[in-house]
């Protein structure tokens, strides 16, 4: 069996209605305001949001919002919640949504306590040695950044898209209640399934023998 070392210091908390002990979640990191970051405000529409803050101000825990992140996450709005976040004094990053508004929040947590410009990461000019602790509520299937190190950033300014990885991006918790995706399209229901099967093909149908542990992970 080949080598391996496995990481995976992320807690999840799965269930039913699970998205209502967010801000216990955030008090238990010893945090008092958080910047919640989402989308193109269905997060809104639908009650999440009203649900998720009225669970931060029972834990005592304010917070600001940013919205309006889209799809390849731009830098621009990245920028701005590194702003807004030192503005505002924000001690946590929550990201409610899918993999580009995880990502955009990881960004921020780079940016905050960085005296440079935050491109630098994914320009691989510099190494974040300080980030801001996160977690997230998930809305869609197969978004992955909950659990991974990783982020990727579309420069607008250049036309760059660019990953960066860093352990100091790793949520603290990732609150992953199904009953939040059911209000997905069908077409991105199926997006979902199609990007996990993927993933996990693409580890499966490799060159390397003796994978046994991500060959059964995949299997099962």
């Amino acid at each position: 069996m080949q080598n391996f070392t496995y990481y995976a210091p992320t807690k999840i908390v799965f269930g039913k209605e699970t998205e209502k002990e967010t801000g216990a979640l955030i008090r238990e990191q010893g945090c008092e305001r958080a910047l919640i970051v989402y989308g193109s405000g269905s997060v809104k529409r639908s009650g999440l949001l009203e649900r998720i803050s009225a669970s931060l101000e029972d834990a005592g825990v304010s917070h600001v919002e940013l919205g309006g992140v889209v799809p390849n996450p731009r830098l621009s709005k990245v920028r701005e919640g590194i702003e807004l976040c030192r503005r505002e004094k924000a001690d946590f990053l929550l990201s409610v949504g899918g993999g580009s508004v995880i990502d955009t929040a990881k960004a921020i947590s780079y940016g905050v306590p960085y005296a440079g410009d935050v491109w630098d990461f994914f320009a691989g000019k510099a190494a974040a040695q300080a980030a801001l602790p996160m977690g997230c509520v998930l809305t869609i299937a197969a978004a992955g950044s909950e659990m991974s190190n990783s982020s990727v950033i579309t420069n607008e300014e250049n036309g760059l898209k660019r990953g960066y990885r860093s352990d100091l991006s790793r949520q603290r918790f990732a609150v992953l209640n199904p009953e939040l995706t059911y209000t997905l399209p069908p077409y991105q229901t199926a997006n979902g399934a199609v990007d996990i099967m993927m993933h996990t093909m693409e580890r499966y149908f490799t060159s390397e023998c003796d994978l046994l542990l991500t060959d059964a992970l995949g299997e099962g």
